[in-house]
């Protein structure tokens, strides 16, 4: 089903993402990660889920890294090793720029009586050294997997700098690119501003919008809120004073982000741009990472309203 949603570029698209243990737990640690996850996430109704693929991202900033970077097992691995009781699609990051040609080849390779999913992820900035880039990736996929279901990643917030994000997602498209996931959204105009030049551009190419995934993470404390900044999340001041000054930050930061998600899928849905969700939470405090869970819940809920809402119209 995931897959056919994307090839018919739906609307209403959720997915959950998260990251894989550290590559040094022990086996028994990894296991008893994973079955608290599986047991948060079994009776959650999502399209997919995401494992990211970790790069260490030191030469994208001169500031330290809030929290220290960890080496995490590889997302394939973790799926099919302890994920399985999970019966869902797993959409599984690749940053294609710590890979040989021959390790993706191999990967792209592999065979499968399940559908694949991916998402590329280029260099974290232009100093960063790889051994591939996301052009040699995409041509490495068309010659090895064509029925590999693969997307990208947008940066609404670049849209606002360099106003060129679109078409960007646009040439990605053209190499294979069939659905986007944005990083951590607080920033709804860059979102909208992006949202706005994709649809007149497509429009004016005449070619079909694939769908935009936008993440949601839940911030519990300010401690969070540096690692987001850390990332290259772009939060508004005035937001981030409403989080920094607010008695409860995790509660505030969800209500600020269903309205986000909100506002913009109520702008996707009347100009027919394949608005989606993803969730995730970029903290390991349990409480955060609960907030994610009934976030899910609640977004689901707010996508089947205003797509009700849509259809009586």
């Amino acid at each position: 089903m995931f897959r056919e949603s994307i090839l018919n570029k739906k609307a209403g698209i959720i997915t959950y993402g998260m990251t894989p243990p550290k590559e040094s737990s022990s086996v028994e640690k990894i296991a008893e990660i994973s079955h608290k996850q599986v047991e948060r996430l079994k009776n959650v109704d999502i399209d997919a889920l995401i494992l990211y693929d970790v790069q260490e991202e030191s030469d994208r900033v001169e500031e330290e890294r809030p929290f220290p970077y960890m080496a995490m097992l590889d997302p394939e691995t973790y799926s099919e090793q302890y994920l399985q009781a999970l019966d869902v699609p797993k959409i599984i990051y690749r940053c294609v720029g710590k890979y040989s040609e021959a390790e993706l080849t191999n990967w792209l390779k592999k065979s499968s009586d399940k559908d694949r999913f991916s998402v590329f992820v280029g260099a974290s900035s232009s100093g960063q050294k790889v051994t591939l880039d996301l052009s040699e990736a995409y041509r490495l996929s068309g010659q090895h997997n064509c029925d590999l279901t693969f997307g990208g990643v947008i940066i609404p917030e670049r849209h606002t700098k360099k106003k060129d994000e679109h078409m960007r997602v646009v040439n990605k498209m053209k190499h294979g690119c069939s659905f986007f996931v944005s990083q951590a959204t607080y920033n709804v105009e860059a979102s909208k501003s992006f949202l706005s030049d994709y649809y007149h551009y497509c429009n004016e190419l005449e070619i079909e919008m694939v769908p935009i995934l936008f993440n949601l993470a839940p911030c519990g404390s300010t401690k969070t809120l540096a690692f987001m900044k850390w990332l290259g999340i772009s939060i508004p001041r005035w937001l981030e004073n409403e989080l920094k000054y607010s008695s409860d930050v995790l509660d505030k930061s969800i209500q600020l982000t269903n309205k986000i998600f909100e506002e913009l899928l109520e702008f996707g849905l009347e100009k027919g741009i394949p608005v989606g969700c993803s969730v995730e939470s970029v903290s390991t405090r349990k409480i955060e990472i609960e907030a994610s869970i009934q976030m899910v819940k609640d977004i689901k809920s707010l996508i089947d309203k205003k797509q009700l809402v849509q259809i009586v119209r």
